[in-house]
């Protein structure tokens, strides 16, 4: 029998702890409860009876790890991924799939009824990911000079201490788990991870290190178009050496055959991301071609596109249902990025203008608008904060896509006055995504919610929101 929640009790760092895990919160962790005190344990699923060790103490909450798993869930199921213990990309693998759409659902009801006060929305049962693996049509690797290991790989020859191709250890920025595959991408990929991470360490030219800033490979992204099955491979260094990566293109042709275009970015900045200071195009035209319904977008190796395409035409769906367009309306999208949904929603509207802050994304846009012949969407480059007042004409529905920390408070105020019938609230975030509502609410009536997945085996969940003006 657990204690009543309003008793909290003293807990140290370093102490043991037995509890049972009650839900899920976002961000990964279980929740569990000790003497009213919250206790947040990752890789831990409703109905587990554990004992923990505390790591982290703060005023009203501890995050703790599992010591010994005294009675698991019925949920659990075996992690198929062998990094699954060590590896943050997923946070949920070790939870049957149907009980993680239900959390993610969980998740959406209590942020609307604990953050936005919204208890009786209309939320719609959670539409499934039509794949759970092998649905990133992107990854990203890094290359480092300190290889990371498992206690079990323990100790690490020398000869296989200062080269890694993987992904980052939660947390870290410097200590990378050299990996061979990856089930969130498909099989093609995990070639291709393999044909860089063998051939790059042949060349006897070091990976990068984070701390020194000395080292030639740094990032690997891996890009494919499902409905073209198109691969784009993009190697990041610190020099452009041409006889490299000629041979690695060659290398990388035998044994993926599609890989239609490889490109090296070259970056002497200190700062880790997989941008260079300027690209080559080694092999192909330097972009793919991907579809979402009858639209095709073209992607360069630096440009924005939804990670899962199965999972955003689904979503794009929701948003047309929603819109209820005749053809008569004009529509304004708020962070508008590349235009995939102005495009989407463009031939069931009048007008379709979007707002977006950075200028890449704009110019993609453009050239997605010109590549669809779509001539009734038009971009404002700009600060949406800054742009909204400047409007002339008030649109007949609103699509607010923020970024995952949500709208500025002066945009709520800004949407407010511009008094748009309905507004559609595309979210990826649903602590922020009720924040906003919150916000909104004295204005807008929160009709229908539908949830999304796009990303199995991880906490991540998009929400549509469906808000109707108050009493216009």
């Amino acid at each position: 029998m657990l204690a009543p929640h309003n008793t909290i009790m003293t807990v140290k760092k370093g102490q043991f702890l037995e509890l049972t895990v009650e839900k899920m919160a976002f961000g990964g962790p279980g929740i569990g409860f000790v003497n009213g005190l919250v206790v947040f344990v990752p890789k831990s699923a409703p109905g587990d009876k554990a004992k923990v060790r505390v790591y982290k103490k703060k005023k009203d909450y501890a995050e703790a790890r599992i010591v010994d798993l005294m009675e698991p869930s019925a949920v659990r199921i075996p992690p198929p991924c062998p990094y699954y213990a060590y590896c943050g990309g997923c946070q949920w693998q070790h939870i049957a799939y149907k009980h993680q759409l239900k959390y993610k659902a969980d998740l959406v009801c209590e942020a609307l009824i604990n953050m936005a006060s919204l208890p009786d929305v209309e939320t719609k049962d959670i539409i499934p990911s039509e794949i759970i693996t092998g649905y990133r049509n992107k990854m990203e690797f890094s290359f480092s000079s300190r290889r990371w290991a498992p206690p079990e790989e323990m100790p690490v020859p020398v000869t296989q201490r200062n080269f890694a191709l993987g992904l980052h250890l939660p947390g870290t920025f410097n200590k990378v788990i050299d990996i061979s595959s990856c089930l969130l991408q498909p099989e093609e990929a995990n070639e291709i991870l393999r044909v860089v991470r063998e051939n790059s360490e042949a060349t006897g030219l070091p990976a990068y290190d984070i701390k020194s800033h000395q080292g030639y490979w740094r990032y690997l992204t891996i890009r494919h178009s499902v409905a073209f099955n198109e691969w784009m491979v993009n190697i990041v260094t610190a020099q452009y050496n041409p006889p490299v990566m000629n041979s690695l293109v060659d290398k990388l042709l035998e044994r993926v055959p599609n890989i239609t275009t490889v490109v090296n970015n070259v970056s002497q900045k200190k700062a880790g991301v997989a941008v260079g200071d300027f690209e080559k195009i080694v092999y192909g035209r330097g972009s793919i071609k991907e579809k979402i319904g009858p639209f095709v977008f073209q992607i360069s190796a630096n440009s924005f596109f939804q990670t899962n395409t199965r999972g955003a035409e689904r979503l794009y769906q929701v948003v047309e249902r929603y819109a209820e367009l005749t053809g008569k309306e004009l529509v304004l999208d708020l962070y508008s990025g590349t235009g995939t949904i102005a495009l989407y929603l463009a031939p069931r509207a009048r007008k379709v203008m979007g707002i977006e802050l950075n200028k890449a994304a704009v110019a993609d846009a453009q050239r997605n608008r010109l590549l669809n012949g779509i001539d009734n969407v038009s971009f404002i480059l700009g600060d949406t904060r800054d742009q909204l007042p400047l409007l002339k004409d008030r649109p007949d529905l609103l699509i607010i896509d923020p970024p995952r920390a949500g709208i500025h408070k002066d945009v709520a105020k800004q949407i407010e006055s511009l008094g748009a019938p309905r507004l559609i609230y595309v979210s990826c975030n649903p602590v922020t995504m009720a924040r906003d509502l919150a916000l909104l609410k004295a204005s807008y009536e929160l009709a229908e919610i539908q949830p999304v997945d796009m990303f199995p085996h991880t906490y991540h969940v998009e929400s549509v929101g469906l808000l109707v003006r108050i009493g216009k």
